[in-house]
């Protein structure tokens, strides 16, 4: 394989004498070096370097972010397997179950089992989008370590009454409908 020079002396984009010239420059310049002792900056390798470093951290961030993606992308599948295997049924009764979910009241009707165990906190109301599903508080606990955002309403069954509530001692009903 010929070297640079000599593919652009065959091409004619440069002389013999210019060939010659950067010849004598270079060996110049590496007597100078070993005389002194010192090394000359070759600012086209370090450009080289520098683009080099420069590539690689790119890459390194962009690998980041996939991985950050990717990582994203596993966390909602599995809070859709965990909500699918987990989902209890409505019951399709005639009550109507009154939440908030974001700045809005919704409602589904479930049966009167499935309304005490809502008001008991056993189960608890999970929104994927626009389905409502009901999942067991176990599994709503998890879903929320993955994405707080997804579980609705966790109703906390608390008998510890403040003693500086001066409406202790009117007590609500469990089954009051709003």
């Amino acid at each position: 394989m010929a070297s640079l020079q000599e593919q652009f002396l065959k091409a004619g984009l440069i002389d013999k004498k210019k060939v010659k010239q950067a010849n004598q420059e270079k060996s110049t310049q590496k007597k100078v070096e070993r005389r002194t002792g010192t090394q000359s900056v070759d600012e086209v390798r370090l450009a080289v370097l520098e683009t080099q470093r420069k590539n690689a951290e790119r890459a390194r961030e962009l690998n980041a972010q996939r991985d950050a993606a990717a990582a994203q992308k596993a966390i909602v599948a599995q809070i859709v397997q965990m909500v699918q295997q987990n989902r209890q049924n409505k019951g399709g009764g005639d009550i109507a179950y009154n939440f908030t979910h974001g700045n809005k009241v919704k409602r589904i009707h479930v049966s009167a089992a499935v309304q005490a165990h809502l008001v008991a906190g056993r189960l608890v109301i999970v929104c994927q989008g626009e389905s409502v599903e009901l999942v067991p508080k176990v599994i709503a606990d998890k879903i929320a370590e993955r994405d707080p955002a997804l579980v609705v309403r966790v109703n906390k069954t608390s008998t510890e009454i403040d003693a500086d509530d001066p409406y202790a001692d009117y007590q609500i009903p469990d089954d009051l409908m709003w």
